[in-house]
């Protein structure tokens, strides 16, 4: 197996100036109102590429709609052209609609404002120690 992984390696380098460059497409924002740092994966939104230059704004497997409401996202074959207008954007509109979501996030009853004083309180304990 040694063998054969080496050789593809040798292969994949004298190839290699006749492939074409790389290219860099970014897929995904992560949105949130809790600092960079913070365990913010429950209070954040992500903003994901979903081709054709059409982003969604998603959540725990849902998708946010230009009304603001949330909806499970369906299966590729399952998803409608109605669905697909409500809830696929340009990218700086589904930025603008991210961030407007993201205040408005709860997790088990807390708010964002009581994830970021427990941020606080838990950053003044570390100062104090």
């Amino acid at each position: 197996m040694g063998n054969t992984r080496r050789a593809a390696e040798r292969r994949a380098h004298d190839e290699a100036p006749t492939v074409p460059a790389a290219t860099v497409q970014p897929t995904r924002y992560e949105v949130s109102c809790l600092p960079e740092g913070e365990d913010r994966r429950h209070f954040a939104l992500t903003v994901e590429y979903r081709g054709a230059d059409r982003w969604a704004v998603a959540r725990h497997g849902q998708c946010l709609a230009a009304d603001g409401t949330w909806s499970y996202e369906p299966s590729p074959s399952n998803r409608e052209d109605d669905w697909i207008e409500a809830h696929r954007f340009d990218l700086d509109t589904a930025l603008r609609l991210a961030r407007e979501a993201a205040p408005l996030l709860t997790v088990n009853g807390y708010t964002v404002t009581d994830a970021l004083e427990m941020a606080e309180h838990r950053a003044s304990r570390g100062a104090g120690a």
